[in-house]
C-alpha cells in the first residue's frame, strides 16, 4: 500500500518569493516529468529549479483539477511559459479521480493515500541523530547513572543501571554519555556540551532518593558503552520532530558556520547531519534551508607571479594584511535543511552538495 503523503506547499511564507526576482531554471530541465512513486516535492522541484526552495513560485495551480493541493506517482508535470515569458508548472494529466470499492474481501485505496508531499519525516528519519546540546547548567540538573547490578561497564541490553533520582515507572528514558564542549568560532563562548545517545531503558523502580534508593532502569537498547556519570533523559525530551518539514529559505540576514559533524568526520556530504552555531536568537527555525559556502584560498602577489597564501614566502604573507591581496569570492557549494534547534545552534541534514563540506564552512540565506 503507498504511503499517505500529503503536499504542504500552502504552509510556504510569501516571504520566500521576495528572494530572488528571476526563477533560475537548470539548463538540462526536462519539458515534462512523469511524477514516480517516492518522489517528494524536494526531489521533483530539482528536476527544474536551480532553487528547489522556490518551488511554489513556480507552481501555477491548474483550473482543471478538483484538488489543487494534492499531485500522486504518474502524473505528467510541464515546464511551461506564460505571455511574459516566466516559467510555470502545470500539471498536464491527472489520470484517475479517487475511487472506493465496497466488499468483504477487496478495498481499493483513494487515489489521494498516495499524494506527493514536500518532506516527509520518514525520508529524513534513517539520517537523523538522536544527539543533543546541553548547556552546562542544564547538566546539572539532570539525574545520572550510578552505577548498574553487575558492578561494571556494559553495552548489553537487559542490562540494570541505578539512577540518583526518582523516576516515573515504566516510563522510558534516554541515556547520554557527556561529550566534547562545543565553542561558538565567532565568539568564542561555549554554546554547551555536545551529548551522545548510548542507551534506551525502561524503569523498572522509581527509588525512592529521599532514603537514598535510587530509581532502577532495565536497559533496553544498548549502542555502546553505559558508564558511570551518563545523563538521563526521557526519552522524547527534544526528539519530537514535525511529520512534515516544511521548507523555506533562512532569513537574509543569517550567517553561520558548521561547527561540527555528528560523523566526527574531516568531510561530510549528502544525508549526513552537522551543527551550525545560528538558533533561536538568531531567527532560525526548523524547516530553514541554508546555502554552505566556503572561502576560495586567499591569492598573494609575489616577485615570481601569483601564489596561494599558504605557499607565499612568509615575507609576501606579511604584507598582505587581510592574508591575501584579493577578495576571493564564496562559492555555494550545497543546501542543508534545519531540523532542530537550540537557542544558540541548530542541528541540520545536509540535502545537496557538490563537494564534501567541512567544519567552518559558511552557512548563509540560499541565493
Amino acid at each position: 500500500m503507498l504511503t499517505k503523503i500529503m503536499l504542504a506547499l500552502s504552509l510556504f511564507v510569501c516571504s520566500l518569493f521576495s528572494l530572488a526576482d528571476q526563477l533560475k531554471i537548470n539548463d538540462d530541465a526536462p519539458k515534462t516529468y512523469v511524477v514516480e512513486k517516492g518522489d517528494t516535492l524536494w526531489d521533483i522541484s530539482s528536476v527544474f529549479l536551480d532553487q528547489p526552495w522556490l518551488w511554489p513560485k513556480l507552481w501555477r495551480w491548474n483550473p482543471e483539477i478538483n484538488n489543487p493541493h494534492l499531485i500522486y506517482p504518474g502524473d505528467i508535470i510541464s515546464l511551461v511559459f506564460d505571455e511574459k515569458g516566466e516559467p510555470t508548472l502545470v500539471l498536464e494529466s491527472f489520470k484517475s479521480k479517487p475511487s472506493y470499492k465496497w466488499s468483504p474481501k477487496i478495498r481499493q485505496q483513494s487515489k489521494e493515500d498516495s499524494a506527493i508531499r514536500l518532506l516527509p519525516l520518514e525520508v529524513i528519519a534513517p539520517f537523523l541523530k538522536y544527539d543533543h546540546l546541553f548547556k552546562a547548567e542544564q547538566l546539572e540538573q539532570l539525574p545520572y547513572v550510578i552505577g548498574s547490578d553487575e558492578g561494571y561497564k556494559s553495552s548489553i541490553n537487559g542490562f540494570n543501571v541505578y539512577v540518583n533520582e526518582d523516576l516515573e515507572i515504566s516510563k522510558t528514558y534516554a541515556i547520554y554519555n557527556k561529550g566534547e564542549e562545543i565553542i561558538d568560532p565567532d565568539t568564542e563562548e561555549s554554546l554547551g556540551f555536545y551529548v551522545d545517545l548510548v542507551a534506551t531503558g525502561q524503569v523498572i523502580s522509581a527509588g525512592n532518593i529521599g532514603e537514598k534508593e535510587p530509581a532502577t532502569l532495565k536497559v533496553s537498547t544498548a549502542k555502546r558503552e553505559i558508564r558511570s556519570g551518563d545523563y538521563v533523559v526521557p526519552v522524547h525530551d527534544g526528539q519530537m520532530f514535525p511529520s512534515v518539514f516544511t521548507m523555506k529559505a533562512a532569513d537574509k540576514s543569517l550567517r553561520g558556520s558548521i561547527i561540527k559533524a555528528a560523523s566526527d568526520g574531516r568531510e561530510f556530504g549528502k544525508l549526513e547531519v552537522v551543527m551550525i552555531n545560528r538558533g533561536l536568537e538568531h531567527q532560525v527555525t526548523v524547516g530553514d534551508v541554508m546555502s554552505i559556502k566556503r572561502l576560495s584560498p586567499g591569492v598573494v602577489e609575489t616577485s615570481t607571479g601569483p601564489r596561494y597564501t599558504t605557499e607565499a614566502p612568509r615575507w609576501n604573507r606579511m604584507l598582505s594584511s587581510e592574508g591575501s591581496d584579493y577578495k576571493m569570492p564564496e562559492e555555494s557549494l550545497g543546501e542543508l535543511i534545519v531540523f532542530k534547534v537550540y537557542p544558540q545552534a541548530s542541528m541540520a541534514l545536509i540535502l545537496r552538495t557538490e563537494k564534501p563540506a567541512r567544519l567552518q564552512d559558511v552557512v548563509t540565506a540560499p541565493e
